[in-house]
């Protein structure tokens, strides 16, 4: 079997043969063939006309040294990478480098798109050695070629990996996933770049990714050191040259599938027809020329594979929620997020109180509530949600008490057996599910009480402050003194959300609706906490940081509730179908059809007394219809 040390000498030798006078982007359109694919056939640079200038920057004609491409999913960028493997292993053999953000997704890449691209195009059959040839030195992680050509595919997670081999060419996948800090040994694009220092002068780096978060977002780092490049298109009617923005995409209110872009200079209407004839005489223009970097940022709009309509689809669907909203203005986009300033006034939200009652509002579909145990008390928040999980505080009440005693244990359990009366004829609801904080003051009575009442769907929660963790963890622990179960609770989920949807300003999915009754002190609780970005060993980390000395209670009681929320849609809870039936139902005649908004006045917060437990034979009100 030949050495590493062999293959390495080969491609090194190879790497110094001339440069071919051909690009990467001719080469693709003689070369290459597309079978397992969704439009078969020779490869035609001109379907996506704005990747032929990136790729040619990765030809050895080119004089830059490193190209950057900024996108969303959907628009080619893994073939460049490929056209380029293509490339080197045909016209320009030498060591090359395709790190992924871990070793499995490297082997991913080799065998769905690498293995088979090089089995459909006879030349590079002809040229890679088979893997079964004992002598061949060759993986599933390593391509080796007769005339010199080596593609070692690896993985950022691995810095061994990264720093055994000198590279000519080095390809950076998806760069955003990449970890911050790979075993100590600092940044790994960093690595990954300085195995190709014994090439300066010759070598290319090719780094590509969507991007995430604004201000710690690695690949817009990278674009700003750039000569920064936008593809510009004509207006197929006033021939002026623009850059796709979201902004100018416009709909029809009740359909968006029939999405169409709107000329900034003439205002007139573009339809996705025309797109292909813009993306033909597009071109791509830099901010910032000269330097060694080219950099290309491009929209999801250009894509011909998402049309506008799809996009504005995909955006109503992510209404709601943070996480969602911001994976479809990063991967389907192709934008940054911006997350800065994440916190909320709540002074305005004293402005969006409304008034309703005494009955639950018509659209609310299920109730559930949310808890958080002091010393001294127990704060309690009943929320009612509806279709798209727009939200209503129905009830934030304190329940006065020792919790390490049984009083006020007792009164919270008939708060959870109340009943409310709907505006809908007929129909009761009761609390379907709540969370009772089991993190932070006496522990032992919280399991006490959740133990028993599993089968109501009380749950003990802890939240965790760990970035990406979904709010609810599906299973639960267990608790190893009593066996009672806990469930561990992403609670970054559910801040990112409370976050995104207070600072909606229609009634709609996610929308949160606050009663008159609740006063600035419940706002500037509801909004103590922030997002802020943070570096861990090089990595950007979004966390949730307390202002010092605010009360946060209110909060925590709204993320415990939506984790009810969560658990119950996690047992089978269809809350639009629930939401849909609920319409159904008449309403009662003394209810309005709409609910007023009455003039923003800050009512003065009177305490609350500690309840009275009833008598023990107290049972609860009978339902006269339950929605399930």
């Amino acid at each position: 079997m030949a050495s590493g040390a062999f293959v390495v000498r080969k491609a090194a030798a190879a790497a110094l043969r001339p440069p071919p006078d051909i690009t990467v982007s001719e080469w693709a359109d003689k070369h290459r063939i597309l079978k397992v694919a969704g439009e078969p056939g020779r490869w035609r640079t001109s379907r996506t006309p704005y990747l032929k200038e990136i790729m040619d920057c990765l030809s050895d004609g080119s004089l830059f040294e490193r190209v950057v491409f900024v996108k969303p999913s959907q628009v080619g960028a893994t073939e460049i990478l490929l056209n380029w493997i293509g490339y080197s292993i045909h016209y320009s053999p030498g060591p090359m480098a395709v790190v992924t953000a871990t070793m499995d997704l490297a082997k991913t890449l080799s065998q769905t798109r690498l293995d088979p691209m090089i089995a459909d195009n006879q030349i590079l059959k002809d040229l890679v050695v088979e893997q079964k040839s004992r002598d061949s030195g060759n993986s599933t992680n390593l391509k080796v070629a007769r005339n010199g050509a080596v593609v070692w595919l690896k993985g950022a997670n691995s810095p061994a990996s990264l720093m055994s081999i000198a590279v000519k060419r080095l390809a950076g996948d998806e760069v955003e996933r990449w970890p911050g800090n790979v075993g100590g040994e600092g940044d790994p694009v960093w690595l990954a770049e300085a195995r190709t220092n014994t090439f300066r002068g010759q070598r290319k780096i090719y780094l590509t990714s969507s991007p995430k978060i604004k201000g710690s977002s690695r690949i817009e780092r990278a674009y700003l050191d750039s000569d920064q490049r936008k593809f510009f298109v004509p207006c197929p009617f006033c021939k002026q040259l623009q850059t796709l923005v979201w902004k100018q995409v416009k709909f029809p209110e009740n359909d968006r599938s029939k999405a169409f872009y709107e000329c900034e200079h003439c205002r007139a209407v573009i339809q996705e027809y025309h797109k292909a004839a813009m993306m033909a005489e597009g071109v791509w223009i830099a901010a910032k020329p000269g330097g060694k970097t080219a950099g290309f940022w491009l929209s999801g709009l250009y894509s011909p594979w998402v049309s506008w309509g799809d996009l504005a689809v995909q955006e109503l669907a992510a209404e709601g929620s943070q996480e969602l909203k911001q994976v479809w203005t990063n991967s389907s986009l192709g934008e940054l997020w911006d997350d800065s300033g994440e916190g909320v006034d709540p002074t305005g939200l004293l402005e969006r109180r409304e008034v309703w009652g005494p009955f639950l509002p018509p659209q609310v579909a299920v109730l559930v509530a949310g808890l958080d145990v002091q010393p001294d008390r127990i704060e309690m928040e009943v929320v009612g949600f509806g279709a798209g999980e727009e939200s209503w505080s129905i009830a934030y009440k304190v329940l006065w008490g020792d919790s390490s005693g049984k009083e006020v244990w007792e009164a919270l359990d008939q708060e959870l057996l109340r009943s409310w009366q709907h505006s809908r004829k007929g129909v009761v609801l009761h609390i379907q599910a709540c969370v009772i904080d089991s993190a932070g003051h006496n522990t032992t009575q919280v399991y006490d009480f959740v133990r028993p009442r599993q089968s109501r769907r009380i749950w003990a929660g802890k939240g965790y402050s760990v970035p990406g963790k979904p709010l609810w963890p599906g299973k639960p622990s267990r608790n190893t003194k009593n066996k009672t179960p806990i469930y561990m609770l992403g609670v970054d989920a559910a801040k990112n959300d409370i976050a995104f949807r207070l600072k909606m300003t229609a009634s709609g999915p996610g929308y949160m609706h606050f009663p008159m009754d609740r006063d600035k002190e419940y706002f500037d609780q509801l909004t103590a906490e922030k997002a802020v970005t943070e570096w861990h060993r090089g990595s950007p980390v979004r966390v949730w940081v307390k202002e010092k000395h605010a009360r946060n209670e209110a909060l925590d009681c709204r993320v415990y509730a939506m984790a009810a929320l969560a658990g119950l849609k996690h047992l089978g809870l269809k809350l639009n179908q629930v939401a849909d039936k609920m319409t159904e139902i008449d309403l009662r005649e003394d209810v309005p059809k709409e609910e007023p908004r009455a003039p923003a006045v800050t009512p003065q917060p009177t305490p609350q007394p500690a309840p009275k437990p009833p008598p023990a034979n107290t049972a609860p009100r009978r339902i006269i219809r339950r929605i399930t």
